[in-house]
């Protein structure tokens, strides 16, 4: 059994239109409510910036992107402390749950 990648090219339009709705939607409630919950200063754009990319992607992803951010504006120790504790947190939770879920279902 092998990977055909060409007829994969159909699905190309569909995952580029889920992938902008969803870097939309993800924007929108990260500068609103997260923003604006995190106390509107330096610290909540950070984290703001850490929830971005922990919804598009991975715990690297929001690493990456806070990185790249206070290599510019500079230091934010709460913000790097926090996010990756959080999104851990939560990861393994919702993982543990989703799991737990699809076990009993699947039974």
């Amino acid at each position: 059994m092998t990977l055909k990648l060409w007829e994969l090219a159909g699905l190309f339009l569909p995952l580029l239109v889920i992938l902008f709705g969803q870097l939309i939607f993800v924007s929108v409630i990260s500068f609103w409510p997260v923003f604006r919950i995190m106390g509107r200063d330096y610290d909540g754009a950070v984290i703001s910036t850490g929830f971005l990319g922990f919804m598009m992607g991975t715990a690297a992803n929001a690493m990456a992107s806070m990185k790249s951010l206070v290599d510019r504006y500079g230091r934010s120790p709460r913000a790097f402390l926090v996010v990756p504790m959080v999104g851990a947190f939560f990861i393994d939770f919702t993982n543990a749950l989703i799991i737990t879920v699809f076990l009993n279902i699947f039974k």
